[in-house]
């Protein structure tokens, strides 16, 4: 089980690292900037984000902190070899 404080220090780490949030009831909900995620007491407000902007969201969703059932990275691209030149 997860508390308020987990999950914000989670979203809070630095540097932070992309995450996907898992319901019990199967649903998931993937977090790419620490910006998008508001953490209650008892629930998290969620954005989904702006394709313009990753930074700034289009809707929200609201996920109770205690139908949490995992936190897990995402994969983070990986910056290419060499000096950039082709």
């Amino acid at each position: 089980m997860f508390t308020p404080d987990d999950i914000y220090a989670r979203i809070r780490e630095s540097p932070f690292t992309p995450l996907r949030i898992i319901t019990s009831s199967g649903e998931s909900y993937d977090i790419h900037h620490p910006d998008l995620v508001l953490v209650g007491e008892r629930l998290l407000v969620v954005g989904s984000a702006s394709s313009k902007n990753p930074r700034y969201f289009n809707t929200t969703s609201q996920v109770s902190i205690v139908h949490i059932s995992a936190i897990e990275n995402l994969p983070v691209k990986a910056h290419p070899q060499g000096n950039g030149q082709e």
